[in-house]
């Protein structure tokens, strides 16, 4: 027992370094950029790279950016919050019946979509922009919200995800007891499924978010007006407009680097405050759903 004291004490401290270690390689660069935005250009690269900049700074650095391109990263804000709230709208109102169906119904082709479904979810999102692209064009709805909600809208994670919950946590007796007493398949899913899907509408509801807010290589391709660009496109502008980035604009370049890391901490606040916010809710969520007998 005593010799084995000393051999559980060291894998245990070895452990604590190697989480030490992952810790600051993840924390320290989240650190550095918050406190980069409160930094003037020169301190940006003469000061202590750890070290706080000012609240005078962080304030000139806010003006700058809104002011960029006469407050275009408002718009582009405002564009993203859009086509995110609405793209999760759509894929809860697609996804939740799609999973119901796949899991509890029986239907001619049930298996196939199946089967597509999982394809499809392996597939890069990346490889399917081109089709979709020349699908928008011949129908005339490129550069325009349409463009960036409809393909997203099909979340075949969401699917598979609800498919899998339906077909593992929802008792199919419950569900036929409501048939017995006249309910329709609407009214089954309505009233009796939904009802006890909830855990599995915050997932999907909180993973088409996110997937929604970061996507950034549809928009591209779909929307070739600045206007109309998600913050996630829009950096790709500042980025061009930065001097440490593109030499060519010259010292008086319309951003520089702390305005930079300001609308790079803008674009990823709302992921962070909605996974802060929604993470109670979730965990409660699934715990609830799983203690129903």
């Amino acid at each position: 027992m005593r010799t084995d004291r000393p051999a559980r004490l060291a894998v245990r401290a070895l452990v604590a370094v190697v989480l030490t270690a992952f810790a600051l390689f993840f924390v320290l660069p989240m650190v550095w950029l918050v406190l980069a935005a409160t930094k003037t250009p020169a301190g940006l690269i003469q000061d202590n790279p750890l070290s706080p900049g000012s609240i005078a700074a962080l304030l000139d650095n806010w003006r700058s950016l809104m002011s960029f391109q006469d407050g275009t990263v408002a718009t582009w804000m405002g564009n993203s919050v859009l086509y995110a709230a609405l793209s999760v709208v759509l894929t809860l109102l697609v996804s939740i019946p799609a999973g119901y169906a796949l899991a509890l119904m029986k239907f001619q082709g049930r298996r196939l979509l199946l089967i597509v479904t999982l394809v499809v979810m392996l597939m890069p999102a990346t490889a399917l922009v081109l089709p979709i692209f020349l699908e928008f064009s011949y129908l005339g709805l490129v550069n325009t919200t349409a463009s960036v909600v409809l393909p997203m809208s099909f979340f075949p994670f969401g699917v598979y995800l609800t498919y899998i919950y339906f077909s593992t946590s929802v008792p199919a007796e419950l569900l036929d007891s409501a048939r017995l007493d006249g309910c329709g398949e609407s009214a089954t899913f309505a009233r009796v499924a939904l009802p006890l899907a909830k855990p599995v509408v915050a997932l999907v509801a909180f993973f088409s978010f996110v997937t929604n807010w970061n996507n950034f290589f549809l928009p591209y391709v779909m929307l070739p007006n600045s206007d109309n660009y998600p913050m996630q496109v829009g950096l790709t502008q500042m980025l061009a407009a930065t001097p440490t980035f593109n030499p060519v604009v010259g010292a008086n370049a319309e951003v520089q680097p702390p305005e930079l890391v300001l609308a790079t901490l803008l674009s990823i606040a709302p992921v962070l405050l909605v996974f802060l916010f929604s993470q109670r809710f979730l965990v409660a969520g699934l715990t609830a759903g799983a203690t129903k007998g």
